[in-house]
């Protein structure tokens, strides 16, 4: 966790630099004019720590205002260096086409100001729809098809939440829509894939009521996100267990005549590998015949794994969240969203997630609760 502040608080610090720069060249900030400014950026710099200090001292409010305004100007602030960046690159295509063209173009450059402003609209756009966008969620409906499933059996359905981040944003209003979505798809299943909650869970108690409300014939599964060890691993798996999830640390579980579920821990912390096997040997634990539901937060594929899972779900990645950050994500990951074949008869989906971490914003990127239907199909 360390590292990974010490990492983000620099790039951050860099992003709020660059807006800074251009905000001051396009409105020609005197230093006067500039200072508020920057002693701002810099409070919102730190603005997640700052969150960490007011929970730790027991001031929920204030960390809630806080990370509110935190995360909703990381937003605003990703987005307006997305659209400075596009704009020094059309500059910079000017200039090279001037050059190749021996020819003035700077005509087509429009002033530092006028394009800073026109910046400045469309993140105010985009961040409302955004805004809009986040709370939409929508049902994702996939169909599966195996010869592993019983020929008389109806179909057999899960439904997938994963990185809903219950916490200091995420709270009890978001929570009812996604287990409304939840509730009227009448599953036989309900997993989550990691980040149930953030790295900011305090006060989270009146919440499980609402998880713990769905009760499914086979049961409800979890396995740990990479937030789970922010929080706390204790607490964040003591949460869960109240809200009525089996916790899967390296584990086979095999329903009587449905399926076999497994789940394992994400690489976050070292619980890791918490049973003391690889995934094949875990996985080949399950080989019995029936069709192998592997939890697993991200969308790593071994591929000593694969064949010997039917269908891996996973999350993590939230498609991105706010685009263009998708395109970023994918340098990372092949998959990020979907369903997707891979060898030896298993099967990929990727949840987009069904809320949001940090901004409270998504941007082409919706949040979905997603019902898997698994039916039989000849071999």
């Amino acid at each position: 966790m360390a590292a990974f502040l010490t990492i983000f608080l620099f790039l951050y610090g860099l992003m709020h630099a660059y807006v800074l720069m251009r905000a001051g060249a396009a409105l020609d900030l005197g230093f006067a004019s500039a200072l508020p400014l920057a002693l701002f950026m810099v409070l919102m710099i730190l603005a997640p720590i700052i969150v960490r200090f007011f929970e730790n001292a027991g001031l929920a409010l204030s960390a809630r205002f806080t990370a509110f305004v935190g995360y909703t100007w990381m937003g605003l602030v990703f987005l307006l260096v997305t659209a400075s960046i596009i704009v020094d690159l059309f500059r910079l295509a000017v200039f090279l086409l001037s050059t190749a063209l021996q020819k003035d173009l700077s005509f087509l450059i429009p002033p530092a100001g006028s394009s800073f402003k026109v910046c400045l609209m469309c993140v105010a756009i985009v961040a409302v729809y955004g805004w809009f966008e986040a709370r939409a969620i929508r049902t994702e409906r996939i169909i599966v098809r195996s010869p592993k499933i019983a020929a008389d059996a109806r179909p057999f359905r899960i439904v997938q939440i994963s990185d809903v981040h219950l916490g200091l944003i995420v709270r009890e209003e978001r929570l009812k829509r996604i287990m409304e979505h939840v509730r009227k798809a009448s599953p036989d299943l309900v997993v989550s894939t990691g980040d149930l909650v953030d790295g900011q869970m305090n006060d989270l108690d009146g919440v499980t009521d609402l998880l713990d409300a769905v009760k499914p014939s086979y049961g409800k599964f979890a396995v740990t996100g990479n937030h789970e060890f922010y929080a706390g691993l204790d607490q964040a798996i003591a949460f869960t267990r109240r809200a009525g999830f089996r916790v899967l640390r390296g584990e086979v579980v095999t329903i009587p005549d449905a399926i076999n579920v497994v789940g394992v821990d994400d690489p976050s912390g070292p619980g890791y590998r918490s049973s003391g096997k690889g995934e094949e040997d875990l996985l080949s634990e399950a080989a019995n015949g029936r069709f192998t539901l592997f939890l697993k937060h991200r969308p790593d594929i071994a591929p000593e794994s694969t064949g010997h899972f039917d269908l891996q779900l996973s999350g993590h990645l939230h498609d991105g969240q706010i685009f263009p950050f998708r395109l970023l994500v994918r340098i990372f990951y092949r998959h990020i969203a979907g369903l997707r074949a891979l060898t030896r008869g298993s099967a990929l989906y990727v949840s987009r997630g069904s809320g949001t971490w940090g901004p409270p914003i998504r941007f082409l990127a919706p949040p979905e609760v997603t019902i898997i239907d698994l039916v039989h199909e000849r071999s």
